[in-house]
């Protein structure tokens, strides 16, 4: 799943081509309207097809920026305004061509399911693989009550205090840390791949329960999440399976990752052993993590 790093990088690589433009048609897969008939919320969350191009033909994408591991889209038609709020889900990416041929990875030239026409001639293409990302147009960020729960950015200056408070909850003291990190409320943007390389870094079992970690721990635990997370933007984000850049490229933070499938420890060398925490597989090593 694209994390912090990996939205950044489709962000950027999107923004030039799309900021300033006019959005001119909307058109949709056979899977999205097969979908929709079938009353699921295939891609297009929250409205029908009809609704959803309607609040969105004709209208200027003024700005965008990612929040957490949304990719967040400020469209103005006259005066009004809306938002469309895009998750990237499992394989989800998004591509900005002349036209579809020119995707160069052929899963996501196959499997594109919403298109974009704008008025500089670049069609924004919405491709997913496994379908299970979205895109939502809504009034205001009211509309998505989620949204608004995310934590600051962790690159923000009060981030750290906002995580810290969560330690005084009692929803996570008897839960494994390594939950408490995934949850975007706790901190915004740290999936599996980079909760996993933050503890490793930090030398604290995933499985450990958070309220047994003492003050500086859960310091320093924030601030290797901080670290992991600014490699991950260095490096273009981790292209382990599916993910790519606008442009089709790849990054590659999987060559900077110690624990996250891997074999073995680079600083010990014992072997790297796995354990599933709140369903995602955990990647740790057991003489460094304590």
């Amino acid at each position: 799943m694209p994390e912090l790093p990996e939205v950044e990088h489709v962000t950027r690589g999107i923004k030039p081509f799309v900021k300033g433009q006019k959005i001119e048609e909307v058109i949709f897969s056979d899977k999205v309207i097969e979908g929709k008939d079938k009353g699921k919320e295939t891609i297009i969350k929250g409205l029908a097809l009809d609704t959803f191009k309607r609040y969105t033909e004709g209208y200027t994408i003024y700005d965008i920026e990612r929040r957490s591991k949304y990719i967040v889209f400020y469209i103005e038609n006259n005066s009004e305004q809306r938002i469309l709020i895009s998750h990237l889900g499992m394989a989800g990416g998004f591509f900005v061509v002349d036209k579809l041929e020119d995707i160069n990875v052929p899963n996501y030239r196959k499997h594109w399911h919403v298109i974009f026409k704008l008025n500089n001639d670049k069609l924004l293409v919405y491709s997913d693989i496994r379908r299970f990302g979205e895109i939502r147009n809504v009034a205001s960020f009211d509309a998505y009550p989620s949204f608004l729960e995310i934590a600051p950015e962790p690159f923000d200056k009060e981030a750290l205090s906002h995580y810290m408070a969560w330690f005084d909850k009692r929803l996570y003291q008897n839960k494994p840390i390594k939950q408490m990190i995934l949850d975007h409320r706790v901190i915004s943007g740290c999936g599996n791949i980079y909760a996993c390389e933050a503890l490793f870094r930090a030398g604290i079992n995933p499985a450990r329960k958070s309220k047994e970690l003492n003050h500086q721990e859960k310091e320093m635990l924030f601030y290797y999440v901080r670290e992991v997370l600014e490699a991950g933007i260095k490096y273009g984000g981790a292209s382990i399976s599916d993910y790519r850049h606008a442009d089709g490229s790849t990054g590659t933070m999987q060559m900077h990752l110690n624990v996250y499938k891997q074999k073995t420890c680079k600083v010990c060398g014992n072997d790297i052993e796995t354990q599933v925490i709140a369903t995602r597989n955990s990647h740790f090593c057991p003489t460094c993590q304590k």
